[in-house]
């Protein structure tokens, strides 16, 4: 089974063809959209988003690059959305340190505050991991969840290893693609086919194809491609295994 684990779908960059993207995308072969939210008052149109296109599955979380705008409150919200919604997992959460004068202090409390909802609910969660690989592994050995996907992973080997200890698959998709990404590349190459899942993260990280421009679902296959290729094998192999993987992670069918 084709399945992006990572695509924002209900992003406004969607706004003036969401219908025909997603088309696109089942035409394509894609069968599941993971759709995580990155803030809370996005979380309406994240359900909508899933109502309106059956192949997407929801996650609800606040993205760390959006914590400075969130309040205390805002994590009851968190809170009261996975109880009513029971998505497949709580995401998009992490730490992101690429930004200049970020709060990293404030991103880690949402963060631990986030694990904390997610063990209590024993739901899986997607990783925003942005340099900050070690200091998200530290926060998830603090606070154990059942596993999940570290989106965009672009660490070393052994730090891939401490994620896989933890429950997590790692997520790979166009950044996979560029000749200049070696350490990416080499990752998708090598890691056990059972640690890695594929993703998009449309409308972000296109493909070296779409010379910068918006990325989407439909883009998956080719991306698939280009990671089977890496490892030696088969297009259709890589993708039952990364969809057993996704499927066994997320826990739907």
């Amino acid at each position: 089974m084709l399945i992006d684990t990572h695509c924002h779908l209900d992003a406004g960059e969607f706004d003036g063809d969401r219908a025909q993207v997603y088309a696109h995308a089942l035409l394509h072969g894609v069968e599941r959209i993971v759709v995580p939210a990155v803030a809370v008052d996005g979380f309406a149109g994240t359900k909508s988003t899933v109502a309106a296109y059956s192949r997407c599955v929801a996650a609800y979380g606040i993205h760390p690059l959006y914590v400075m705008q969130a309040g205390e409150d805002d994590l009851v919200q968190v809170g009261d959305w996975l109880d009513r919604e029971r998505p497949v997992a709580v995401g998009e959460i992490g730490l992101d340190f690429h930004v200049p004068g970020i709060d990293a202090a404030r991103q880690q409390s949402f963060f631990v505050a986030q694990l904390k909802l997610a063990r209590a609910r024993d739901l899986p969660v997607i990783l925003h991991v942005r340099r900050a690989v070690d200091a998200v592994l530290r926060e998830l050995r603090r606070v154990r969840v059942r596993g999940g996907i570290a989106h965009a992973f672009n660490g070393s080997p052994q730090q891939a290893a401490e994620f896989i200890k933890l429950g997590f698959k790692l997520g790979f998709g166009g950044a996979a693609t560029y000749s200049g990404s070696t350490r990416i590349r080499q990752l998708a190459a090598t890691l056990p086919i059972e640690s890695i899942v594929l993703e998009t993260d449309a409308p972000d990280i296109p493909p070296v194809w779409l010379n910068r421009g918006r990325n989407a679902p439909g883009e998956l296959p080719r991306i698939a491609a280009e990671v089977a290729a890496l490892r030696g094998m088969p297009p259709a192999a890589l993708i039952a295994a990364t969809g057993d993987n996704a499927r066994g992670v997320l826990g739907f069918s």
